[in-house]
């Protein structure tokens, strides 16, 4: 059989010569659809020049470089995030989605704002997990100023400028964490409640929530003062072994905000586990192992796909909609794991 040339692939894709030869050498000159309809009929016919076409379909594209802050690499839900970026990334069939992710270990306002400036060399658009800090409002209001728009991402931020966020509602998710705690428990009693650091408005607000349900609906329930973990395991089992040695009575415990594997060592030696009323946030191994021995009773959870997706898209709208097109705020429905249901 007669090699396949270009004049054949043009043939099988009803087009002409010279758009077969731009698909091959100016693929940017053409629209997706021109290339994918060149790469089909090159296939079909056993065109050498399948890998140059399949090459130039990706030029074809426009380019958006990513660039996403996240917290420490060694917590699961960040890996997992991550990896969840990447995904949706690649995607992407509009655009050659580029993501560049760093980790952050030390968490500093500071180390957060050096890390964004960082990013904004390299990167057309932000995504970020940061503590609400004046340090980290005038490096996002900076990188406004230069056209470089930023997203918030899990816990909210602002500046003097519009943020993106993409990410639960933090002040639902705290009710409904207050609801599960009244209806699991048998009667009401003492809760305790450990957040990772009230600089993240997730945290904060999910606290409000918490709260604000107890208020409105089982009054009965006395709410301790929360306690911060500051983002660790060691300072959680500490925090958590205070908490139960001066309440002997504790009928429930919050759980928001990182040090969570500390917060169930410390139930879990306490021999009684099964008696608090335990609920905590996101499914990662942890507190899947924290359900299915019963410590954990109650979770609430980010859909890390979903979360990946609306914010990878979210990003691509405000590039290509230009400067004066905003960064959006997408509210995000949660999931809700027990031990019957998760897998």
């Amino acid at each position: 059989m007669a090699r396949a040339t270009i004049p054949h692939v043009a043939k099988a894709a009803k087009l002409s010569v010279s758009t077969v030869n731009r698909a091959l050498h100016e693929p940017h000159k053409l629209r997706e659809e021109t290339l994918k309809q060149v790469l089909q009929a090159a296939e079909s016919v056993g065109f050498y020049g399948t890998a140059t076409l399949k090459q130039g379909l990706r030029l074809g594209r426009p380019k958006v470089r990513v660039g996403i802050l996240l917290l420490q690499r060694h917590r699961t839900l960040y890996r997992d995030l991550a990896k969840a970026i990447e995904a949706a990334a690649l995607a992407s069939r509009d655009h050659e989605v580029m993501t560049r992710i760093e980790f952050l270990d030390e968490l500093s306002a500071q180390n957060v704002a050096a890390g964004i400036h960082k990013l904004a060399e390299q990167c057309d658009v932000i995504g970020v997990v940061s503590t609400e800090h004046p340090i980290v409002s005038a490096a996002i209001e900076e990188l406004s100023a230069r056209g470089i728009k930023v997203f918030a991402i899990i816990s909210q931020l602002t500046a003097r400028c519009n943020v993106g966020y993409v990410g639960l509602d933090a002040w639902k998710v705290g009710r409904v964490a207050g609801w599960a705690i009244d209806n699991i428990c048998k009667r009401p009693g003492k809760i305790g409640i450990l957040v990772g650091n009230h600089r993240y408005r997730c945290q904060e607000t999910n606290e409000s929530g918490f709260r604000s349900y107890f208020r409105e609906h089982a009054n009965g329930f006395e709410l301790l003062e929360a306690q911060s973990t500051f983002e660790t395991a060691s300072i959680a089992q500490e925090v958590t072994e205070d908490i139960l040695a001066k309440h002997p009575d504790l009928l429930g415990l919050l759980i928001s905000g990182g040090g969570v594997s500390g917060a169930l060592n410390a139930l879990r030696s306490s021999g009684r586990s099964k008696d608090i009323v335990a609920v905590g946030y996101d499914l990662t191994e942890v507190t899947r192992a924290g359900l299915l021995d019963g410590t954990l009773n109650f979770l609430v959870s980010h859909p890390l796909p979903q979360l990946a997706s609306e914010m990878v898209s979210a990003m691509i709208r405000t590039f290509d909609n230009g400067a004066e097109y905003p960064p959006q705020s997408i509210s995000l429905p949660f999931e809700i794991y027990t031990p019957e249901n998760i897998y």
